[in-house]
Protein backbone atom coordinates (compact mmCIF):
# COMPACT_ATOMS: atom_id res chain seq x y z
CA UNK A 1 0.00 0.00 0.00
CA UNK A 2 1.40 3.70 -0.64
CA UNK A 3 1.20 6.57 1.50
CA UNK A 4 -0.50 8.59 -1.09
CA UNK A 5 -3.13 8.18 -3.54
CA UNK A 6 -3.27 7.99 -7.19
CA UNK A 7 -3.79 10.81 -9.74
CA UNK A 8 -1.28 13.27 -8.58
CA UNK A 9 -2.09 16.75 -9.90
CA UNK A 10 -0.01 19.90 -10.60
CA UNK A 11 -1.15 23.40 -12.94
CA UNK A 12 -1.10 21.70 -15.98
CA UNK A 13 -0.21 17.35 -15.52
CA UNK A 14 -1.95 14.19 -13.84
CA UNK A 15 0.66 11.64 -12.56
CA UNK A 16 -0.48 8.52 -12.55
CA UNK A 17 0.03 4.87 -12.13
CA UNK A 18 0.85 2.89 -15.51
CA UNK A 19 -1.88 1.17 -16.95
CA UNK A 20 -2.12 -1.41 -19.67
CA UNK A 21 -3.66 1.30 -22.33
CA UNK A 22 -0.77 3.52 -21.75
CA UNK A 23 1.19 1.21 -24.03
CA UNK A 24 1.00 2.71 -27.69
CA UNK A 25 2.22 5.83 -26.52
CA UNK A 26 5.01 4.78 -24.33
CA UNK A 27 5.89 2.53 -26.98
CA UNK A 28 6.22 5.87 -29.61
CA UNK A 29 9.49 7.42 -27.41
CA UNK A 30 10.65 4.02 -26.75
CA UNK A 31 11.32 2.95 -29.95
CA UNK A 32 12.90 6.40 -30.93
CA UNK A 33 16.64 6.71 -31.38
CA UNK A 34 17.05 9.97 -30.12
CA UNK A 35 14.94 9.45 -26.88
CA UNK A 36 17.08 6.68 -25.88
CA UNK A 37 20.40 8.41 -26.77
CA UNK A 38 21.13 8.65 -23.06
CA UNK A 39 19.05 5.75 -21.54
CA UNK A 40 20.42 2.49 -20.59
CA UNK A 41 18.74 0.68 -23.25
CA UNK A 42 18.77 0.93 -27.14
CA UNK A 43 15.12 1.84 -28.96
CA UNK A 44 12.69 -1.11 -27.69
CA UNK A 45 11.20 -3.75 -30.27
CA UNK A 46 7.57 -4.87 -28.77
CA UNK A 47 8.87 -7.71 -27.13
CA UNK A 48 11.13 -5.24 -24.99
CA UNK A 49 8.23 -2.78 -24.58
CA UNK A 50 6.08 -5.29 -23.12
CA UNK A 51 8.61 -6.48 -20.57
CA UNK A 52 8.91 -2.95 -19.58
CA UNK A 53 4.96 -2.53 -19.18
CA UNK A 54 4.95 -5.73 -17.11
CA UNK A 55 7.47 -4.12 -14.44
CA UNK A 56 5.53 -1.37 -14.11
CA UNK A 57 2.12 -3.45 -13.56
CA UNK A 58 4.17 -5.17 -11.18
CA UNK A 59 4.76 -2.84 -8.55
CA UNK A 60 5.36 -4.48 -5.15
CA UNK A 61 6.41 -1.97 -2.64
CA UNK A 62 8.64 0.91 -2.46
CA UNK A 63 11.82 -1.07 -1.17
CA UNK A 64 15.52 -1.01 -2.33
CA UNK A 65 16.41 -3.64 -4.96
CA UNK A 66 12.82 -3.81 -6.48
CA UNK A 67 11.24 -1.51 -9.33
CA UNK A 68 10.40 1.74 -8.95
CA UNK A 69 7.73 3.44 -8.60
CA UNK A 70 6.18 4.70 -12.26
CA UNK A 71 4.67 7.85 -12.68
CA UNK A 72 2.83 8.23 -16.12
CA UNK A 73 2.32 11.62 -16.98
CA UNK A 74 -0.30 13.23 -19.12
CA UNK A 75 -1.21 16.56 -19.62
CA UNK A 76 -4.52 18.23 -18.37
CA UNK A 77 -5.36 19.77 -21.56
CA UNK A 78 -5.06 16.88 -23.96
CA UNK A 79 -4.27 13.83 -22.18
CA UNK A 80 -1.55 12.93 -24.02
CA UNK A 81 1.35 11.08 -21.95
CA UNK A 82 4.27 13.32 -22.24
CA UNK A 83 6.43 10.72 -20.43
CA UNK A 84 7.31 9.01 -17.56
CA UNK A 85 8.96 10.11 -14.03
CA UNK A 86 10.28 6.94 -11.78
CA UNK A 87 11.25 6.85 -7.58
CA UNK A 88 13.59 4.78 -6.69
CA UNK A 89 14.05 3.36 -2.83
CA UNK A 90 17.89 2.84 -2.54
CA UNK A 91 18.18 2.59 1.47
CA UNK A 92 15.75 2.04 4.22
CA UNK A 93 17.79 2.81 7.31
CA UNK A 94 19.39 6.01 4.97
CA UNK A 95 16.21 6.80 3.59
CA UNK A 96 17.95 7.39 -0.05
CA UNK A 97 15.93 8.01 -3.10
CA UNK A 98 16.70 8.10 -6.69
CA UNK A 99 14.74 10.09 -9.26
CA UNK A 100 14.66 9.06 -13.10
CA UNK A 101 12.91 10.21 -15.93
CA UNK A 102 12.24 10.08 -19.94
CA UNK A 103 10.03 12.45 -21.55
CA UNK A 104 8.83 12.10 -24.98
CA UNK A 105 11.00 14.51 -27.47
CA UNK A 106 7.58 16.35 -28.81
CA UNK A 107 6.88 17.44 -25.46
CA UNK A 108 10.38 19.08 -24.50
CA UNK A 109 10.53 23.01 -24.06
CA UNK A 110 7.49 23.32 -22.68
CA UNK A 111 8.21 22.86 -18.40
CA UNK A 112 6.28 19.73 -18.48
CA UNK A 113 9.39 18.23 -16.98
CA UNK A 114 10.62 20.61 -14.04
CA UNK A 115 6.82 20.45 -12.99
CA UNK A 116 6.43 16.84 -12.76
CA UNK A 117 9.38 16.63 -10.89
CA UNK A 118 8.97 19.08 -8.56
CA UNK A 119 5.66 16.93 -7.90
CA UNK A 120 7.66 14.03 -7.78
CA UNK A 121 10.22 15.17 -4.83
CA UNK A 122 7.60 16.41 -2.89
CA UNK A 123 5.81 12.96 -2.57
CA UNK A 124 9.45 11.50 -2.08
CA UNK A 125 10.02 13.66 1.02
CA UNK A 126 6.55 13.80 2.17
CA UNK A 127 4.95 10.87 1.69
CA UNK A 128 7.87 8.77 1.67
CA UNK A 129 9.94 10.46 4.17
CA UNK A 130 13.25 10.50 2.70
CA UNK A 131 16.28 12.41 3.58
CA UNK A 132 18.01 12.25 -0.11
CA UNK A 133 17.41 12.18 -3.06
CA UNK A 134 19.86 12.14 -6.14
CA UNK A 135 19.41 12.05 -9.88
CA UNK A 136 22.07 10.92 -12.23
CA UNK A 137 22.87 11.24 -16.43
CA UNK A 138 25.50 11.36 -18.57
CA UNK A 139 27.25 14.60 -18.57
CA UNK A 140 26.67 14.92 -22.35
CA UNK A 141 22.74 15.06 -21.57
CA UNK A 142 22.67 19.07 -20.76
CA UNK A 143 18.77 18.78 -20.85
CA UNK A 144 18.94 16.32 -17.85
CA UNK A 145 21.66 18.28 -15.92
CA UNK A 146 19.93 21.34 -16.34
CA UNK A 147 16.71 20.01 -15.07
CA UNK A 148 18.56 18.46 -11.87
CA UNK A 149 19.91 22.02 -11.52
CA UNK A 150 16.29 24.19 -12.21
CA UNK A 151 15.16 21.58 -9.41
CA UNK A 152 17.83 23.59 -6.71
CA UNK A 153 19.67 19.53 -6.88
CA UNK A 154 23.41 20.09 -5.94
CA UNK A 155 25.90 18.89 -8.40
CA UNK A 156 27.56 15.97 -6.19
CA UNK A 157 30.27 14.53 -8.32
CA UNK A 158 31.12 14.61 -12.39
CA UNK A 159 32.48 11.40 -13.16
CA UNK A 160 35.60 12.00 -16.26
CA UNK A 161 35.35 9.24 -18.35
CA UNK A 162 34.30 6.55 -15.58
CA UNK A 163 32.59 4.06 -17.90
CA UNK A 164 32.02 3.01 -21.43
CA UNK A 165 28.15 3.69 -22.23
CA UNK A 166 26.62 2.66 -26.21
CA UNK A 167 30.38 1.76 -27.07
CA UNK A 168 32.15 5.58 -26.21
CA UNK A 169 33.54 6.77 -22.84
CA UNK A 170 31.14 8.81 -20.93
CA UNK A 171 30.99 11.35 -18.14
CA UNK A 172 28.36 10.67 -15.44
CA UNK A 173 26.90 13.45 -13.41
CA UNK A 174 24.81 13.19 -9.87
CA UNK A 175 23.06 15.38 -8.45
CA UNK A 176 21.22 15.06 -4.87
CA UNK A 177 19.08 17.47 -2.64
CA UNK A 178 18.25 16.66 1.37
CA UNK A 179 14.92 16.44 2.81
CA UNK A 180 15.60 20.16 5.01
CA UNK A 181 17.03 21.84 1.95
CA UNK A 182 13.82 20.75 -0.04
CA UNK A 183 11.50 22.32 2.58
CA UNK A 184 13.45 25.47 3.04
CA UNK A 185 12.74 25.76 -1.02
CA UNK A 186 9.60 24.44 -0.94
CA UNK A 187 8.00 25.74 3.14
Amino acid sequence: MLPFEFPIETERLILRAPQREDYDQLFEYHSDAETCRYLPYEPRDHAQMEESMQRRLSFEGFEPDKNPLFFHVFTKETDELIGEFLLFSRSIEARQGEIGYVLNKKFHGKGYGIEAARAVMELGFSAFNLHRIEAKCSAANAASWKLMEKLNMRREAHFIENDIFKGEWDELMIYAILQREWRELHP
